[in-house]
């Protein structure tokens, strides 16, 4: 199982920008999907899941600016009206294990399977 993130970058505060996430090596459409952000010295932080029926989930400090997506071999994460504070690096995960009829978890240690990551730096 591979995950590969793409489409960070440098936006000034208020930009948009769109990362992807693709997972080659088996179908993510019935597992939990994720994306987490870790800004420097801190830890690793939830940003927004999506299940196999496409309930989606998000952080506090992220709803109605981001919204995730996924398909059969890819998660898309659209991020709005960007803030300084979301200036970090980010990476998608994925479960290894179906998941049907709950919310998809926001803790990391839910998760199998990590991208490299991209970093997303927001000017102010």
């Amino acid at each position: 199982v591979h995950l590969g993130e793409s489409g960070g970058g440098l936006v000034p505060a208020g930009g948009s920008l769109t990362l992807s996430c693709a997972a080659s090596g088996y179908s993510v459409s019935r597992v939990c999907m994720a994306w987490f952000r870790q800004a420097p010295g801190k830890g690793r932080e939830g940003v927004a899941a999506i299940g196999s029926d496409g309930t989606t989930t998000y952080a506090d400090s992220v709803k109605g600016r981001f919204t995730i997506s996924k398909d059969n071999a890819k998660s898309t994460l659209y991020m709005n009206s960007l803030k300084p504070e979301d200036t970090g690096m980010y990476f998608c995960a994925a479960m290894y294990r179906e998941w049907y009829g709950r919310a998809c978890p926001m803790a990391a240690d839910r998760y199998n399977a990590w991208g490299q990551g991209t970093q997303v730096t927001v000017s102010s």
